[in-house]
């Protein structure tokens, strides 16, 4: 493959003409870590129509300047290939930079006050939408609580005249208020859905929080109401998400992202825009649809590298259960706090076993979410079966999105099925706050979060933040990888299941790209491939733990042209 790159470098290079043969970009006087491991070191990078042309030192690169050369002088800053966000949620992210947005929320009193003031200047009707808030993270408790959450008695107060919808950070809950529950019908008599639960207090009542499925009403009512507006005005309103979004990642050194869930009509749009030039950082979609609606469609939805490897769509998404912190994750055992309840299964096996037969027929890699230790066990099952009837599926590079509480015993079979971890590093601190009391000091130790465990065994590790379940910044979850440290009290969770700086490195980059059988574009920095890559203030290699978040992204280029940092 790098010969194939090399010569496809060469043919470029030649349709150039003679004025156009000096590189346009040198990135010079660098301490550069290729993630190559025939040449993991270098000082200096030039690149040509979006190419690495070389890898080598300052002296030899600087031959190649032009006229029309721009060279940035790194002055001795640390330069890599540019993040690849291994899984994520892209309008979603965009969406929650232009909705109320609730990350750094520290009390249920801070985020009604939000809505007020949001609800102060709306009109009538119009709903409220906010996402980000986690009880678990609440500096102050409410008085009276129900399973953690607050009552909507504060909420609605606040916002009498407009239904609110606001997501939990998991995605798997939301809390609504009076207008909103009324509007949707919900009563006392409404029951609990399949997969999913209505908080109650003591007497029935609903208090405002819908775990799972039982979103679904809530989801329903916000959708028909959404259905009324003006729907050029909310594809544009869709437009500036996405914009937001490629603000967002590349400020913090993000050149690629992988998109954990898309549908038909966003799957078609990201493919216009790539075709357009219009996409700033390059997208690598999944599906996500129901059985029903891909069967027969999905194979149509594939689209590998449009505009100029700027979009593709290769996958599908589904999902075996819910999140952990709303005791969702589907345990083998109970919860260590809260006996007898396993978690939610919120997808039937069946359906899940549909949208793997859908992925094989459509030549899609299967991209299932699974958290908890039993979910984790059903999809490797579902995997190990279809192996078996088809032995090729060893090389298709299906995932687990998440993978993040596993029974030991079933580690070893990742590697055996050639199923790739897609992980995030940043949800083992969010979560520590509440993980070993979910699971017990044993699960938690042995099978949270089991980086070390997964890389021991070869497993490929794919990092990343489920933007906006939590921030983008790959920093920060390039921290959580590697000390498994709480950056606001120090708290350490497990350290002995730690990554070392060079694989925390390859999993945000090589093992991101090669989750998506992206390897001989992206991920490593070496002659023919893509020229995305990141300068940062500090060497994330070298540096002290402490330094790790001082880090500053200095530049992010993508296709060899300055995206951030002018």
């Amino acid at each position: 493959m790098k010969f194939l790159r090399i010569l496809l470098l060469f043919l470029l290079i030649q349709s150039c003409t003679e004025e156009d043969q000096s590189v346009d970009l040198i990135i010079s006087n660098a301490n550069i870590w290729t993630v190559d491991d025939e040449n993991p070191r270098a000082e200096a990078i030039a690149m040509q129509n979006g190419r690495i042309t070389q890898v080598g030192n300052t002296s030899e690169i600087m031959k190649l300047k032009g006229d029309s050369t721009r060279v940035i002088n790194a002055n001795g800053a640390f330069v890599m290939p540019g993040f690849i966000e291994g899984h994520g949620h892209f309008s979603g992210l965009g969406k929650s930079l232009q909705n109320l947005n609730f990350l750094k929320a520290t009390s249920w009193d801070e985020i009604v006050n939000m809505v007020g003031e949001k609800a102060a200047t709306l009109d009538k009707d119009v709903w409220i939408e906010g996402r980000g808030w986690h009880q678990d993270k609440w500096k102050t408790a409410e008085e009276e609580l129900t399973d953690g959450y607050p009552s909507h008695d504060k909420l609605s107060e606040v916002s009498p005249d407009n239904p609110v919808i606001l997501v939990h950070a998991s995605g798997h809950g939301l809390f609504a208020n009076k207008k909103a529950m009324d509007m949707a019908g919900i009563s006392k008599e409404t029951g609990d859905p399949a997969g999913g639960r209505i908080v109650r207090d003591n007497q029935g009542n609903a208090i405002g929080m819908f775990e799972e499925r039982a979103m679904g009403p809530i989801r329903s009512i916000y959708q028909e109401y959404l259905s009324t507006l003006d729907q050029e005005e909310l594809q544009k309103k869709w437009v500036e998400a996405i914009g937001l979004a490629e603000q967002e990642c590349l400020s913090k050194g993000i050149t690629s992202f992988q998109d954990a869930g898309s549908s038909f009509k966003e799957i078609a749009d990201y493919t216009e825009m790539a075709e357009n030039g219009e996409l700033d950082l390059r997208l690598w979609a999944m599906l996500r649809h129901s059985s029903e609606r891909m069967k027969g469609k999905a194979e149509g939805a594939r689209v590998i590298d449009a505009g100029n490897k700027f979009f593709t769509c290769r996958a599908i998404k589904t999902e075996v259960d819910g999140a952990l912190g709303s005791y969702g994750a589907w345990l083998l055992e109970p919860y260590h706090d809260k006996p007898g309840f396993h978690g939610q299964n919120t997808t039937e096996i069946s359906e899940v076993q549909a949208i793997a037969d859908i992925a094989i027929e459509s030549n899609m890699q299967l991209c299932v979410h699974a958290i908890g230790d039993r979910a984790n066990k059903e999809v490797l099952d579902i995997i190990e079966k279809e192996q078996q009837e088809n032995p090729s599926l060893k090389d298709a590079r299906w995932r687990i999105e998440h993978a993040q509480h596993v029974d030991p015993a079933d580690i070893p079979r990742f590697k055996e099925l050639g199923v790739i971890a897609a992980m995030q590093g940043i949800h083992c601190t969010s979560d520590a706050l509440f993980a070993e009391n979910r699971l017990g000091e044993q699960r938690a130790r042995e099978g949270a979060y089991a980086w070390r465990s997964f890389l021991d065994e070869g497993v490929i590790i794919a990092n990343g933040t489920d933007a906006p379940v939590e921030d983008v910044d790959p920093i920060e979850s390039f921290y959580a990888s590697v000390t498994r440290k709480r950056v606001d009290n120090g708290f350490e969770f497990f350290v002995e299941q730690a990554m070392n700086r060079e694989e925390a490195v390859h999993s945000y980059t090589l093992g991101n790209a090669y989750a998506g059988f992206e390897e001989d574009d992206k991920g490593s920095l070496e002659v023919g491939k893509l020229a995305d890559i990141v300068i940062l203030s500090k060497d994330l290699i070298n540096c002290s733990d402490d330094e790790i978040m001082d880090t500053k992204v200095l530049y992010t280029i993508v296709d060899g042209k300055v995206k951030y940092g002018d």
